[in-house]
C-alpha cells in the first residue's frame, strides 16, 4: 500500500497538547492520528452496511404488507400475551 501525505491546518496550542498526550502512550501523534481516520472509516462503513440491511428489511415488510401477507393486530397481542406468560412463568420457576 502506497502512502500519502495529509496536510491540514490546526491551532498549535491543540497539536502540542495532542503531541504530548499521543507521547503518553509512547505513540507518536502521527500513530494516534491513522488510527482516528481508521476507526472512524470502519464506523462509516459499518453505519453505511446497517443502514442499507435496515433498508432492505423495511422493503421487505412493505412488500409483504403490500401482498396482503398480514397479521391482525390482536392475533399479534395474543400470541405475545401467551409469550410474556411463559416467560414470567419460567421466571418464577426459576427463583422457587
Amino acid at each position: 500500500m502506497s502512502e500519502a501525505t495529509f496536510t491540514f491546518r490546526v491551532d498549535e496550542a491543540l497539536k502540542n497538547d495532542f503531541s504530548s498526550a499521543a507521547k503518553t502512550r509512547d505513540r507518536s501523534a502521527a500513530q494516534i492520528l491513522r488510527d482516528f481516520m481508521r476507526d472512524f472509516v470502519r464506523q462509516q462503513q459499518e453505519a453505511t452496511e446497517h443502514d442499507a440491511w435496515f433498508r432492505r428489511q423495511v422493503q421487505i415488510g412493505l412488500d409483504s404488507a403490500n401482498a396482503g401477507r398480514l397479521i391482525p393486530a390482536a392475533e399479534v397481542e395474543a400470541r405475545f400475551t401467551a409469550k410474556r406468560a411463559a416467560t414470567r412463568h419460567r421466571l418464577e420457576a426459576q427463583t422457587e
